[in-house]
């Protein structure tokens, strides 16, 4: 019986050289694969892959064994959610008609065991962070996309890959001030009524209490790889290997 919820984030599959990639997908597969006997749902909260831009003929070279395990975890009965990030520059409907994920552009508010949940990569979320807000409306732009997909594949994967890295850069390196930050929209989710609050995108794993409801961010795989467990009313970051 499926009765586990699991969650990940933040693995940036492409970031590193070839060997350590190969070694960090091979873990993940492993993984995906050890989910298949008991996962009702699994949440990717963003990243999966250090970039993404989705040609509507043309699929990205790598990451096979990735797409495949998923796509074998969603044959076994489980429910898989994609929570874009902001290294996901365009996803179009590969993941839904070919994997069977569902894609989510915006935060969700699953309730799973009579829990409130509130779910997002954590992108713009934060308040002063003015700058990427509005490098996220350029990025979603819809023409801009169009105009983006008459690209050359071989270009507009390189130019999505620099693009990438100039956006951890920035993340990594912003200064948000102190009392700032993911925590305090946290909180603020947890006032509204939400019971766990989960993110990713700072790269920094986080499990803290406020109030009647949990702030949780399952940290990056570019530091140790990881995964969050709810079962039985009880939620858990796991190392992994």
């Amino acid at each position: 019986m499926k009765d586990t919820y699991y969650f990940i984030s933040d693995l940036h599959l492409g970031l590193l050289t070839a060997e350590i990639e190969k070694k960090k997908e091979r873990s993940l597969v492993r993984l995906l694969n050890s989910f298949e006997s008991d996962a009702k749902e699994l949440f990717i909260l963003g990243d999966l892959f250090d970039y993404w831009f989705e040609y509507r003929r043309v699929y990205q070279k790598g990451f096979f064994r990735t797409l495949t395990a998923l796509s074998d975890l969603a044959e076994s009965g489980t429910e898989i959610h994609y929570l874009v990030g902001n290294h996901d520059f365009l996803h179009r409907d590969f993941f839904k008609k070919e994997i069977g994920v569902k894609i989510y552009g915006n935060p969700i508010t699953p309730e799973i065991e009579n829990k409130k949940f509130f779910l997002g990569h954590g992108d713009g979320l934060v308040k002063n962070d003015l700058g990427y807000k509005i490098l996220k409306k350029i990025l979603r732009n819809k023409f801009l996309q169009k105009l983006y997909s008459l690209l050359h594949p071989d270009f507009g994967i390189w130019l999505a890959s620099s693009t990438s890295k100039t956006s951890r850069n920035y993340t990594k390196e912003k200064d948000y001030g102190e009392g700032d930050g993911l925590f305090e929209t946290a909180k603020i989710k947890i006032d509204e009524g939400s019971d766990y609050v989960l993110f990713g995108h700072a790269h920094q794993r986080v499990f803290k209490e406020y109030k009647h409801g949990y702030y949780i961010n399952l940290g990056t795989w570019l530091d140790k790889p990881c995964y969050g467990k709810f079962k039985d009313n009880k939620f858990e970051i796991l190392d992994w290997e």
